[in-house]
């Protein structure tokens, strides 16, 4: 089963060079090529400052190369939770910030004249159970009060979805990995260094500089557009961590309108569809999983199988899965941090469009601009109160990571009955390590004990990688890194021949 998103699946590969040996300086360098890193180098090279962005893989490789592509002024956790939160200042600041960049994607969009997919549409909200129709009445409150035009309505444009269904008009959608790197090269024709394949492996914050394996970067402002900040990080120790499973599929009979359409119940579910290069799909995505906590191929089967039940489905062309990181004030952390370095992080599975905003909010705090929503995202905000149960509940997950696999010793899976194509914690000559067998048979064993804070990882059986349920880094089978926070791989031990 291949697993690649219908972003990747429909889009040309990026071709920047790696950074090769060399010492550069700069005024600003970026770490993470998604839409935050890419908005910002672009902004801030129309400006004149001189940039150089680093991305340990391809640009849009992360999040933004497996998001729904759906554009809105909410909030997948609900405008009700920020009030109850914050407060109605906070709230409809929040909105406008939003739809502000939202409004400057299309600009962009209209300005870099690619296919991007690009429309507006309305968004929809609608029950999966009774018990929903409360939750979908507040958060029409919540979107009256922050200024969306949102209505509710008892029918939808659509046979598999019913009211009563919150709808709020003139949001968007994109095609998102296209959108990023032609970001990405426009930055590059006004002068931004673009170097793929080249991850940041120590970050010296008295010397500001990042280094990578062949070259270092000094700069007078860094910015670690990670998603979760690389290396150990304050932010690090209230962040919750998911990751989302999706498909595209083609329909055998029926279709689906323009639309964003978010179900809500015991269990959610975001459907849309999409045209590009003239093939029909419709995108289904399902509920967050914590990560490393999860059954990931049995999350997918059950995935597919409810969309079997509501679509004709001909054939699933696409399946991927994506991650994220929710903030426990339900607000996202962007801006400089105390260690006088810039994050952007804290997105849930909103990010396209706060990447966007912490894009030009960054660009303004470096320009000394003012920026008037940068107060409500600070990274450097303390709000215990707010915080506390979004905190309780990572600190829980981490201890019971630990409890789990350390005191009450995770059962391990004996080497002879590991199947090909599978992977599991074994025990080799006497050590616990992270065991992969490969379709010839071989065995590539490498350290089941992540290198971030020393959480044992987790078999993802989707994504064939391991996964840490503590703070969300992942690891290819060989032990590199896929995604961070850590920076260092996996120690391998060794590949047993079949």
């Amino acid at each position: 089963m291949e697993i690649a998103s219908v972003w990747r699946g429909t889009s040309r590969a990026s071709r920047f060079d790696a950074l090769a040996t060399t010492n550069l300086k700069v005024d600003v360098a970026i770490v993470g090529g998604g839409i935050t890193g890419c908005t910002l180098a672009l902004q801030l090279v129309e400006q004149g400052k001189s940039v150089c962005l680093l991305e340990a893989h391809e640009i849009g490789y992360g999040s933004t190369g497996g998001s729904t592509g759906n554009l809105y002024g909410t909030v997948s956790g609900g405008l009700a939770a920020i009030q109850n939160k914050w407060g109605e200042d906070v709230l409809r600041g929040v909105v406008q910030a939003r739809t502000t960049a939202v409004n400057d994607i299309e600009r962009r969009a209209n300005v870099l004249g690619v296919d991007f997919g690009w429309r507006r549409c309305p968004q929809y909200l609608y029950p999966l159970s009774a018990d929903a129709r409360e939750t979908i009445s507040k958060e029409h409150e919540a979107s009256l009060l922050a200024g969306l035009p949102a209505r509710m309505e008892d029918e939808l444009p659509v046979q598999w979805a019913q009211g009563p269904a919150l709808v709020i008009e003139n949001q968007a959608q994109i095609h998102p990995l296209r959108y990023v790197r032609a970001l990405a090269l426009q930055a590059q024709r006004q002068g931004c260094l673009v170097h793929e394949r080249s991850a940041v492996i120590e970050v010296d914050h008295g010397k500001r500089q990042v280094c990578t394996a062949n070259g270092t970067v000094t700069a007078d402002h860094i910015v670690l557009a990670t998603h979760s900040p690389i290396g150990f990080h304050s932010t690090q120790a209230g962040m919750v961590v998911h990751r989302e499973y999706g498909i595209a599929v083609c329909l055998g009979k029926g279709s689906c309108p323009p639309g964003i359409f978010w179900g809500r119940g015991d269990k959610s579910l975001s459907v849309r569809s999409l045209e590009v290069d003239g093939n029909q799909y419709v995108l289904i995505i399902g509920e967050d999983q914590k990560m490393g906590q999860h059954d990931a191929k049995a999350c997918l089967g059950e995935l597919e199988a409810k969309a079997r039940e509501t679509f004709d489905i001909d054939q699933v062309a696409y399946r991927w899965s994506a991650q994220n990181f929710q903030s426990p004030d339900k607000l996202p952390y962007i801006g400089q941090d105390i260690s006088g370095n810039y994050i952007a992080t804290g997105f849930g599975t909103d990010g396209l469009v706060y990447g966007t905003l912490a894009g030009s909010l960054i660009a303004d705090e470096i320009l000394g601009r003012t920026n008037s929503a940068s107060h409500l995202f600070r990274a450097s905000r303390v709000a215990p109160i707010k915080a506390a149960k979004g905190i309780a509940e990572e600190v829980g997950t981490m201890v019971k990571s630990l409890v789990k696999d350390y005191l009450t010793e995770r059962q391990e899976v004996e080497v002879s009955k590991l199947q090909p194509g599978t992977g599991a914690l074994v025990e080799i000559d006497g050590t616990s390590v992270a065991a992969y067998r490969d379709a010839d048979g071989a065995i590539h064993a490498v350290s089941s004990v992540c290198t971030h804070l020393g959480c044992k990882v987790h078999w993802n059986s989707v994504e064939t990688s391991w996964d840490c349920p503590c703070h969300g880094s992942r690891f290819a089978i060989d032990g590199s890194v896929l995604e961070g926070p850590a920076i260092k791989a996996l120690d391998r031990k060794y590949a047993v021949e079949p």
